[in-house]
């Protein structure tokens, strides 16, 4: 795939979201992200040599709420190594991003840990031995040294939002807790997590963002710069297949074929292992909460450049 393809790819995917009618809806269960338009439309492709293809909207922030928890994830496997793994599991939901259900079935262990009660449990175990603020900066330093952009911030205005109105999330801390998977007081786990999830990222800052899972863990193709191991990429991708967009994971799959983090300001990282890292962005979510533009820009995507991982050719 050339430069000229690419770049020609995107601006007619952009071309063609941008005559959409049926745009989905905006969350508005968290008050600033119901203010934000549906109209736009956002996609960058940043691929192994590091050449950047964009268009649309991709150079405008927006909350990227869920898909920070893969950034939170590697910290904290980057932290506890694989024993995280006896206080959440590997296994997709089924159910609602927010659900309490499972918990009282499995104990208080969450099935993966991009639903929110499995990302609240990573926050505890960032919290560890630190104080909220100390984690916050130190997520904060880690998305700085993977995208090499200093600029990158949390909006706090998100932040106290999730904090005045995440009454559900305050249920499945204290459920977890009762269960003793949760060490640290309810409130600091949880200021870490709304902060987490209010990383404010463009298009352009996400993708880069993405450029280690693109890399076998590594920070570019060319320096021995390793995030993670290759082994531990290779798992928080299979688990981004399987788990990131909720209890629309397997359709994503099915469509798009690539691993991949959804959040519901309407963003998605999506990375073709080796090639790629992509970030699309449309504000209006389908009925499982997923960005509906994004989704069908990244099957139209696929459709056009042969990248998903299912290629019967290989």
């Amino acid at each position: 795939m050339t430069p000229h393809n690419l770049q020609t790819i995107v601006d007619d995917i952009a071309a063609e979201m941008a005559q959409h009618t049926l745009r989905g809806k905006v969350a508005d269960y968290i008050p600033p992200l119901a203010c934000v338009s549906p109209d736009h439309f956002g996609i960058t492709i940043i691929d192994r040599k590091g050449d950047v293809f964009s268009a649309g909207d991709a150079d405008k922030a927006f909350s990227i709420q869920s898909i920070s928890k893969v950034f939170a994830l590697t910290m904290a496997l980057g932290s506890v190594g694989d024993s995280l793994w006896a206080r959440v599991g590997r296994e997709p939901s089924g159910s609602g991003f927010n659900s309490i259900v499972q918990l009282e079935w499995e104990k208080g262990i969450p099935r993966n840990p991009f639903i929110n009660a499995g990302a609240i449990v990573v926050a505890d175990v960032l919290l560890a031995g630190y104080q909220p603020k100390e984690v916050i900066g130190e997520f904060l330093r880690f998305l700085h040294m993977v995208t090499g952009d200093n600029t990158i911030t949390i909006d706090k205005a998100v932040a106290q939002s999730e904090q005045d109105t995440g009454f559900g999330n305050f249920a499945l801390a204290n459920y977890m807790r009762a269960f003793k998977n949760i060490h640290n007081p309810v409130e600091k786990a949880l200021g870490i997590y709304f902060h987490i999830c209010a990383l404010s990222m463009n298009c352009q800052q996400l993708a880069m963002a993405g450029r280690y899972l693109m890399c076998g863990g590594r920070r570019g193709p060319n320096t021995q710069d390793t995030i993670i191991s290759r082994q531990r990429t290779r798992r928080i991708l299979a688990l981004m297949m399987m788990c990131g967009h909720y209890d629309g994971s397997g359709e994503f799959a099915y469509r798009v074929g690539l691993p991949g983090k959804s959040g519901v300001g309407g963003g998605i990282l999506a990375i073709v292992p080796g090639i790629a890292s992509i970030a699309v962005w449309s504000p209006g979510l389908n009925t499982t909460g997923n960005s509906k533009l994004g989704t069908i820009a990244l099957e139209h995507l696929v459709k056009r450049t042969g990248w998903s991982v299912f290629r019967a050719d290989k």
